[in-house]
């Protein structure tokens, strides 16, 4: 699976993490919608914080945001006994970060944050479509375009980070040029693909039995995409507004 959150190893759960009830969709679903709460009510409060002149505390609070959901975001991968406590946590931070960075990019795009969010559900709701229609279909064949890509994706990012370093950068693509537009446009596509494959995973999941414990992590997975989507979205959406 490309989500590092879905693996195979992730249905050897912990057995101290059981309760002995099996795993539903709708249990994932609530779980997933409480966390897409979490994150809203964090990005609210950041967001109403800077445009109401506190840039430095919500330059602070971005950082603690960052923080915070690395840990929390480790502490799901390796500790499901605590993934119902973890996943909010992971979820606040998230909203934190996509806050304090939303504000401050609307400030230079005015309704762009509103757009972003508009475009993230549809495409969320799309894929969910085409996925319960069976229109897309989780084959070896499509999970192995859908996972090399996203590794390729995520090498690039890889090396223009540590590019950056040196004051170096990769030309054009992260620009708002024709081909910067256009790789965006490849990597919004990837992503919301990669919902595809969440929904799958959850569902073999639960066709195999798994305890109810993991639709916490189900949610967990599913918000780590969602995240990674908006956040493409969002930089699709500047590039667009800065021709």
């Amino acid at each position: 699976m490309s989500n590092p959150v879905f693996t195979e190893n992730a249905v050897k759960t912990d057995s101290s993490a059981y309760t002995g009830l099996p795993m539903t969709i709708q249990g994932v679903i609530n779980k997933t919608g409480f966390l897409l709460i979490c994150l809203l009510m964090s990005s609210f409060y950041i967001w109403r914080m800077y445009f109401q002149g506190f840039t430095d505390k919500v330059a602070m609070l971005t950082v603690v945001g960052f923080i915070v959901s690395i840990i929390a975001f480790i502490t799901c991968m390796f500790n499901r006994k605590v993934l119902n406590i973890a996943a909010p946590i992971y979820a606040v931070g998230e909203g934190l970060i996509l806050g304090g960075t939303t504000a401050y990019i609307e400030t230079q795009y005015p309704g762009i944050a509103m757009q972003a969010v508009a475009c993230t559900f549809v495409a969320f709701a799309s894929m969910l479509f085409a996925y319960q229609l069976k229109l897309i279909r989780a084959t070896e064949k499509f999970r192995s375009v859908i996972i090399i890509s996203t590794l390729s994706i995520a090498g690039i990012y890889l090396i223009q980070l540590i590019g950056m370093f040196f004051g170096k950068s990769i030309p054009l693509i992260f620009t708002s040029s024709n081909f910067g537009i256009g790789f965006s446009l490849l990597v919004v596509a990837i992503a919301a693909l990669n919902l595809i494959l969440d929904f799958d995973f959850i569902e073999q999941a639960y066709k195999r039995g798994m305890d109810k414990s993991f639709e916490w992590y189900g949610a967990f997975g599913l918000m780590v995409t969602l995240v990674w989507l908006y956040i493409e979205i969002l930089n699709l959406l500047a590039k667009l507004r800065n021709r």
